[in-house]
């Protein structure tokens, strides 16, 4: 969010670390005890935040307190904490603290430092992806529809969040059909002579080239408005009355276009509604819980309109009761998203009216959390509640054939154990170009997209095209950190199996690189197409020199085509992003003191970079805007020796 602080310091009225260190210990008790009670001494009877830490600094535990001093006092009473927290005090050898003002701001910086830390007795909201919002901008005479993730810092309204981005496209091209907005960017916008497409199939009023007036396009802008803010009725009764007016005056053609218009309203009305009957701007929380697992489904009605549902499987939930599993994860959720007037919950929350208070403050106006008895709230409530089932059995169907998959993936490679992470890599480049490598993470759940790492190639001695080298540089990089960041193999970091898309060869040269750089013990496992490149006739490629082969109609093999599938597309979509900038850069943008305008004029003026690039110090000093010092430095940047 936009007004999201970039630290938790805009909280904090003093901020104090206290840490007893016992280097190379064990997890000991008495020892986590110990550095508890000596924070004790010095801390305030406040509210705030407090952050255990290990051995190494690396945060375990974020909570909050009413009283900091009551809190934690708490921790040094072993017998009355679950196995989950005693586990956590034998492991802390240190705490920071971080006082507030109100117990509400302390709730809502818990659930930024638990997103930020992830550590591993909190409860984690596991979902990479942001929101996806509509985004109508300001900072232009036609303001432009679009799509939009991440901070909110461009000038204009947005209406969200949506569950996916299929959602916000579907209501993307109602717009288009019901208000002819512009869906293009500035850059397009601004060099367009004739009409596009989408004036032709009346999807847009063409304002690039004067189709529409100003005031008008605005009259549009503010229907779209009031439709995305569920006041579709009276922007219907205005088509209505201008459908009227056109047919009074003869104007059949603008009439029957209004026509069409009302047409397309009536039906997104009629299937945006669906399930959202006497509900206004809310949010709507179910969680279920089956064989250890939780799941939460989450409804966004924002307008009246359902703008869509999605399914989430918080971890770190074992031994956590479920209202404070649904707390945490509520809290987590709205560190990014806008909270709206209404919260609907199928169960009573711990500290209901202190997380109201929290979100409202986050809000700037009233928040209501409720848990509906009756009427529609109730039937929506329900509705969830049966989509969290659903949602959580076939996680959990699916986790077990992710499991029985890992399980004759060891047997396959004879690996020591199940895997619990996988990491597939790909290079991809054209003739020796925009060289880049790829690594995808799969585990038990699946792929874990927000692990995804792509590698620029930019050693010097790394040749052009030579795939053995990129994936040296690729591994060398990837192994170095994680010697780096975690020598003790404690983050669940490190790989249980490497799985390279190549042959013999390739396997043979990572083996090689992991030998030198002293990894001896992560297993490597390389993936080639049989002849003619035949999927399904796949080889697999051990380091020792043996091949294998499975049936082609085998579950596993379908499985490991999945990984090598997935690491290939990545990468080829990391090279195509790479290569696509690469073909807006010009060798001007290196040289000092030429900017935008300069480099402008030069092109005007010469046609070419390269023509620039071959230009004599006298017709550069011919060029307009360029002095005879800058025309010197152009000329030396591009001839150095001259």
């Amino acid at each position: 969010m936009s007004d999201r602080p970039d630290s938790p310091d805009r909280f904090s009225e003093e901020k104090s670390t206290y840490a007893v260190r016992g280097e190379g210990a064990a997890p000991d008790l008495e020892a986590g005890i110990a550095a508890i009670r000596n924070v004790l001494k010095t801390l305030p009877a406040r509210p705030g935040v407090y952050r255990m830490l290990d051995v190494r600094g690396d945060v375990l535990y974020v909570g909050k307190a009413r009283s900091l001093k009551n809190r934690v006092s708490n921790y040094t009473q072993v017998s009355r904490l679950p196995r989950r927290l005693s586990r956590m005090v034998a492991q802390t050898r240190g705490m920071t603290v971080v006082t507030t003002n109100t117990e509400a701001e302390a709730l809502l910086l818990e659930a930024q430092l638990i997103k930020r830390f992830r550590p591993a007795y909190n409860v984690l909201l596991r979902d990479d992806k942001s929101f996806p919002f509509i985004l109508l901008r300001e900072d232009h005479d036609f303001p432009r529809a679009q799509l939009h993730r991440g901070a909110r810092r461009a000038k204009g309204q947005y209406f969200g969040p949506f569950a996916g981005a299929g959602a916000v496209r579907t209501t993307l091209t109602s717009l288009q059909k019901l208000f002819l907005l512009r869906s293009c960017t500035d850059s397009f916008f601004s060099n367009r002579s004739r009409p596009c497409l989408l004036y032709q199939i009346k999807r847009c009023s063409a304002p690039c080239v004067d189709r529409i007036g100003k005031e008008d396009y605005a009259e549009l802008v503010d229907d779209a408005k009031a439709f995305l803010a569920g006041k579709s009725t009276q922007v219907q009764k205005r088509l209505g009355a201008q459908m009227a007016a056109a047919a009074e005056a003869m104007d059949f053609e603008q009439a029957a276009l209004l026509r069409d218009r009302l047409k397309a309203l009536t039906f997104i009305q009629g299937t945006q509604a669906i399930n959202a009957e006497g509900v206004d701007d809310a949010d709507v929380f179910a969680l279920a819980c089956k064989s250890g697992q939780i799941g939460i489904q989450a409804f966004f009605i924002r307008g009246g309109q359902n703008w869509g549902h999605r399914a989430f499987f918080p971890t770190h939930t074992a031994d956590v009761p479920e209202d404070e599993v649904l707390l945490a994860f509520m809290m987590q959720f709205y560190d990014e998203v806008p909270p709206p007037r209404l919260i609907l919950t199928d169960r009573i929350l711990p500290e209901a009216e202190l997380v109201a208070e929290a979100l409202a403050e986050k809000a700037e106006r009233k928040v209501v959390l409720k848990v509906p008895q009756r009427g529609e709230q109730k039937r929506l409530l329900a509705q969830a509640t049966r989509n969290a089932e659903e949602a959580l059995d076939r996680r959990l169907a699916e986790g077990a054939t992710q499991s029985k998959l890992l399980r004759e993936v060891a047997d396959l490679f004879e690996l020591e154990a199940v895997p619990n992470r996988i990491e597939i890599y790909d290079n991809s480049h054209i003739m020796g170009t925009n060289m880049v490598g790829a690594m995808v993470v799969a585990g038990p759940e699946g792929f874990r997209k927000g692990q995804y790492r792509k590698f620029n190639i930019k050693r010097p001695e790394t040749a052009p095209g030579d795939d053995f080298a990129m994936m040296r540089e690729v591994l060398e990089r990837r192994f170095a950190r994680l010697e780096r960041e975690d020598p003790d193999r404690k983050s669940g970091e490190w790989p249980d199996l490497l799985l390279i898309d190549g042959g013999k060869g390739q396997v043979s040269a990572v083996f090689k690189t992991m030998e030198e750089m002293g990894v001896h013990d992560v297993p490597i496992v390389g993936i080639s197409k049989g002849p003619d490149r035949n999927a399904g006739r796949e080889h697999f490629h051990m380091p020792d020199g043996r091949e294998s082969m499975l049936p082609m109609n085998s579950p596993v093999l379908f499985y490991l085509q999945r990984l090598r599938d997935e690491a290939h597309r990545f990468a080829i979509g990391a090279h195509r992003t790479k290569r696509a900038a690469s073909m807006t850069t010009s060798p001007l943008d290196d040289v000092p003191g030429v900017g935008p305008a300069r480099k402008k004029a030069l092109l005007m003026h010469f046609g070419t970079a390269k023509a620039v690039r071959g230009a004599g110090l006298e017709d550069l000093m011919k060029a307009p805007g360029v002095s005879a010092t800058m025309a010197r430095a152009i000329f030396d940047h591009f001839n150095p020796s001259g």
